[in-house]
């Protein structure tokens, strides 16, 4: 990002990043339902739009707690471990946003939308080692692979461009989040 940002070009941004990586989440949903599953093909989400909050939410605090410190060498002799502190504090951290979204979901709409009960190491059927793993994958493709991606597209993007993308999003977003409180 850019030094002089204001800070509403600061959240157009970071919304920015939340809905890349809420659609990403969508995406990867829909693959493992469809292609890995096998079950058909439906909406992953509870809002009307391809995209899955809990996943812009997730990348955005893996990004705002970990990024410094992923960038830092620890070494155990010439070996920097610290790509795998990270990946397990990955792990810790997409979990416990998990844990929260259904407790969330289940008070809000009376469920959540996913059931881990099948899985050999679960809890609740909230939260599972194997997704949690999958996760802290995903988290480590965010911090070194995606993100750099991202931000150097967010900079060769002109602000007025960046503007009229976020206005069109931010509006569905926030017409999708409304029709779905009065459902």
């Amino acid at each position: 990002m850019e030094k002089t940002e204001t800070g509403i070009e600061r959240f157009q941004i970071g919304f920015l990043y939340f809905w890349v990586y809420s659609a990403l989440g969508w995406i990867y949903e829909v693959f493992l339902e469809v292609v890995v599953y096998r079950w058909g093909f439906s909406n992953r989400g509870f809002l009307f739009g391809p995209y899955l909050p809990v996943y812009g939410i997730g990348a955005l605090l893996i990004l705002g707690c970990l990024r410094s410190l992923s960038r830092k060498p620890l070494r155990i002799g010439r070996v920097n471990v610290m790509p795998v502190v990270v990946f397990f504090a990955v792990v810790v951290l997409t979990t416990v946003v998990e844990l929260i979204a259904s407790y969330l979901l289940e008070w809000t709409t009376g469920g959540w939308l996913w059931d881990y009960t099948r899985y050999t190491i679960q809890w609740q059927g909230r939260i599972c080692l194997s997704a949690s793993l999958r996760f802290g994958v995903g988290g480590m493709i965010i911090l070194y692979g995606l993100q750099p991606l991202l931000e150097k597209g967010m900079e060769r993007l002109d602000k007025r461009w960046r503007k009229a993308v976020f206005a069109v999003l931010f509006v569905l977003f926030v017409v999708d989040c409304v029709s779905r409180a009065l459902r």
